[in-house]
């Protein structure tokens, strides 16, 4: 049964933390695992975080009835899909049309970027550094080092670091297989997009459109929220020309929300079962206002300094951390609980964590455990 919200022009319904966040995880396909494909998944979930190369498959796996890692391998090895850096300047796994198209868009989190490096780049001619990374990377696909390493030799005061960040800031740059394929590894070597694709980059769809995108997977949102997950500012005019083409509510602080009218929002009480994430999920990182996953004493806490750990939702929110290790033939996950868990939610959260192995690693045994391996204290 969908959440009541009784509304007027005037007094747009209330949404509370609890509806945002079933709303949320069936957007995210969270609520229940969804049948479509994982090409279709990328797509409409505008892209998974990827700054590690293992988190898309959990991510996709906590989503999808029936995931096969390979399947999104496979994508990867085809070049239906890539690894590029995206939204906020942070690396992505999009579909190669999202790819072709979403530069427009998040130009601006890349040139504050590169601005913050400015110092390491005095004397470097950028239009001269992007033509000359292209130049290179497309005449074969170079490995990350050994592109400083050319750039350096024509701009050897500059910093090495500066120079690598200048280049993906200022070009679509690609990871190429078989950096980030299932089982495999592989340095970071980069090329253009449009060398690795085959094809030029294509009109960039406007940011109404990307609006409407964002609401299917994430909404109901305030404009805030669209500008933290995209990285952009003064966006507040797209949503006031699309305002006659969407519905408002409220959230319990009072901040105004979006969303498309057929979009669905489940009843507050809809059972949602235990999902375990991986680190920079999608659903963590897609609002201003995290609240509608993260509860205000877990703020913060999947995570410690520059290591994160993945996260397991617990009747929809975050209540505990997870991280897995291997001796032997054994898959050994602990589960640190943030609150202690009723009878039937350990439960579920063993099964759930059993089938995660089961699908994910090649343990020949399973062991799960309760315990704790962070220590917020310190």
């Amino acid at each position: 049964m969908a959440a009541k919200t009784h509304r007027t022009a005037a007094h747009p319904a209330v949404l509370s933390t609890s509806a945002l966040n079933r709303a949320t995880l069936e957007r995210q396909l969270l609520l229940r695992r969804s049948p479509m494909s994982a090409k279709d998944a990328v797509t409409h979930l505008l892209g998974l975080q990827a700054q590690n190369t293992k988190p898309p498959y959990f991510q996709l796996y906590s989503r999808l009835a029936d995931f096969d890692p390979e399947e999104l391998s496979a994508l990867m090895e085809s070049r239906e899909v890539v690894r590029i850096v995206s939204l906020r300047s942070t690396l992505h796994t999009h579909t190669a049309d999202d790819a072709l198209t979403v530069g427009p868009l998040v130009r601006a989190p890349r040139d504050r970027e590169l601005r913050s490096f400015r110092r390491g780049l005095e004397g470097v001619d950028l239009d001269r550094l992007a033509a000359v990374t292209e130049e290179l990377v497309e005449e074969r696909p170079r490995p990350l080092g050994e592109l400083r390493e050319e750039l350096l030799t024509r701009w050897p005061d500059a910093d090495p670091l500066a120079l690598t960040v200048a280049a993906r800031c200022l070009l679509p740059l690609v990871q190429v297989t078989p950096r980030g394929l299932w089982g495999r590894g592989g340095q970071v070597t980069l090329t253009t997009v449009q060398h690795w694709l085959g094809r030029s980059a294509e009109p960039a769809p406007t940011l109404d459109a990307t609006v409407l995108r964002y609401l299917g997977a994430f909404g109901p949102a305030s404009v805030m929220d669209f500008q933290a997950w995209a990285g952009l500012t003064r966006t507040k005019e797209v949503f006031e020309r699309l305002r006659p083409r969407l519905l408002t509510f409220r959230d319990e602080r009072g901040v105004e929300l979006f969303d498309l009218p057929d979009a669905p929002r489940p009843a507050p009480d809809t059972p949602a079962p235990p999902r375990f994430l991986p680190e920079f999920d999608n659903v963590l990182l897609g609002h201003a206002d995290r609240s509608r996953v993260i509860p205000e004493v877990n703020r913060g806490r999947n995570g410690k300094g520059n290591q994160s750990y993945g996260s397991v939702l617990v009747d929809g929110f975050l209540d505990a951390l997870w991280r897995v290790g291997h001796e032997g033939g054994t898959a050994i996950l602990t589960v640190q609980m943030l609150r202690k868990p009723t009878r039937d939610e350990r439960a579920e959260i063993t099964e759930e964590a059993a089938r995660m192995l089961t699908v994910m690693t090649d343990a020949t045994d399973l062991d799960i455990r309760f315990g704790t391996f962070l220590d917020f204290a310190d």
